[in-house]
């Protein structure tokens, strides 16, 4: 997953994603609109919104990822149906009720030091195995990710990974 700010971005990053995460969190909600609209529309892979339900609506994304302090998963669910619902967690026991509220995966981490969050410690490879074994739905690992670690998550047990760096 590469998680972009851009309609640009994304479009650049989408011949070596596999799904894109439109993540703009200082956008107004019409420029949000505009770039999922014109991402959504140009992008030969999946689209998820960071935390917007009624953008996702709006632009007709595939759906929705979900910072821990957003709304519930299943309030999510409720507002979106079949669309794709994912939950970012920090725990185990995140994990575990974002799958108890339908959460279809969740983005676990960050596994290692990461620049897109800085003073966030390192949760380690471990703790992404740990999680990985806690759930049944896909867990992806974020932060601190390269093409170096991709093995090292695999092995861990998570399903794939989430990006911001290693896709610009």
């Amino acid at each position: 997953m590469a998680v972009v700010s851009s309609a640009s971005e994304g479009l650049r990053a989408a011949p070596r994603a596999t799904i894109l995460q439109l993540r703009a969190p200082g956008l107004s909600t019409s420029a949000l609109e505009r770039e999922a609209n014109e991402l959504v529309a140009a992008a030969t892979i999946p689209v998820l919104i960071s935390s917007r339900c009624d953008v996702v609506l709006a632009s007709g994304a595939a759906g929705v990822n979900l910072p821990g302090s957003d709304i519930g998963a299943a309030d999510a669910r409720t507002l979106l149906g079949r669309r794709l619902v994912g939950r970012s967690v920090h725990s185990i026991a995140a994990a575990q009720q974002a799958e108890r509220d339908s959460a279809d995966f969740v983005i676990f981490g960050p596994v290692w030091e990461s620049p897109s969050h800085p003073g966030s410690p390192p949760t380690g490879v471990a703790a992404l195995e740990l999680v990985a074994r806690a759930v049944r739905i896909p867990v992806l690992a974020i932060g601190g990710v390269t093409v170096e670690r991709i093995a090292e998550c695999h092995a861990a047990g998570a399903a794939g990974y989430a990006a911001i760096g290693m896709f610009m």
